[in-house]
């Protein structure tokens, strides 16, 4: 894995987990916020929880897979970040001709309406 596939699979996960984390176990919510929101590496969570780093990487794994799966039925994420692009859409439309704008601007609003 790239950098920056690691970096976007980091992004990806915190989202997730801001979305997801409450539904998580306390130790997943742990593992998960030590490892991705203040970057501990799996031997300095084993060391605080006096556990291998092989439980501690498959925690975290677990606790992946649970939030993809969230993902996979809810949508959270997906619905948030298309709504993000309609916002900037509306947004870069207030830039434009006005008469474009009007009509494009009415149907933006009725795609962030059919989103769910």
């Amino acid at each position: 894995m790239t950098g920056e596939q690691s970096l976007d699979k980091t992004n990806r996960i915190n989202m997730l987990f801001d979305i997801y984390g409450p539904l998580l176990t306390e130790k997943q919510q742990t593992f998960l916020g030590l490892y991705f929101h203040d970057d501990y590496s799996l031997g300095e969570i084993a060391a605080e929880f006096e556990i291998s780093r092989q439980a501690v990487y498959e925690h975290i794994k677990r606790a992946e897979q649970t939030l993809e799966e969230y993902e996979t039925k809810l949508k959270l994420l997906e619905k948030h970040e298309r709504r993000r692009e309609l916002s900037e859409r509306i947004e870069a439309i207030f830039g434009g001709p006005a008469f474009a704008a009007h009509e494009e601007l009415k149907r933006l609003v009725r795609s962030l309406y059919n989103i769910d």
